[in-house]
């Protein structure tokens, strides 16, 4: 008996296609991941999650030079306010539009300037901790995709609530009575 070509070709090309499906290897995933953002998920075939985590980044490289070119304005003018130097004298231009120079609170507007600073400082060190964060997040995602890559999530997550007696070995007490869960997962 003959077989057909075609069936036969088949054949061998779905054992093929079986023999190479795809299953991430979950240390080669996170150190992809620690190499260049990204990597792990490109690995991992999750290229959704790029533009979250590139735009997570940006955000954050946007927050940080925000934040840093002010704080730096602010730290000029309060290093310049605070030295008493008269040809230092950075800190007019946060004065307002007609304000004299000479009639102005030094102390108040040191104070002011010193506050801006710390805040300024304090969310640009803010921004570099999430990007930190963000960084370590991506390499545990990496991670945790490549190990539950083949989990089998099926739909018929089913919870059943059964009345249920259970019955006690000793000879003194009775039967007692409850509320069986029992968990179904196909």
């Amino acid at each position: 008996q003959k077989t057909d070509s075609i069936i036969a070709t088949e054949q061998k090309v779905d054992t093929s296609a079986l023999a190479k499906q795809f299953k991430p290897n979950p240390s080669k995933a996170v150190i992809m991941a620690a190499i260049f953002p990204g990597l792990g998920q490109i690995y991992n075939q999750k290229y959704w999650k790029l533009p979250i985590l590139y735009g997570g980044f940006v955000g954050f490289a946007y927050a940080i030079s925000w934040n840093n070119r002010y704080y730096r304005d602010y730290f000029s003018g309060y290093k310049d306010i605070a030295d008493d130097d008269p040809n230092t004298n950075s800190w007019q231009k946060f004065l307002r539009y007609g304000q004299d120079p000479q009639t102005v609170d030094k102390s108040w507007l040191t104070s002011v300037l010193k506050r801006r600073k710390d805040y300024y400082r304090r969310y640009r060190d803010l921004s570099i901790i999430g990007t930190v964060a963000l960084y370590g997040l991506s390499i545990v995602d990496a991670y945790v995709d490549a190990q539950l890559f083949d989990f089998d999530i099926s739909p018929d997550l089913t919870l059943h609530l059964q009345p249920a007696v259970i019955q006690r070995e000793s000879f003194l007490s009775k039967d007692a009575y409850g509320i069986q869960l029992s968990f179904n997962f196909n």
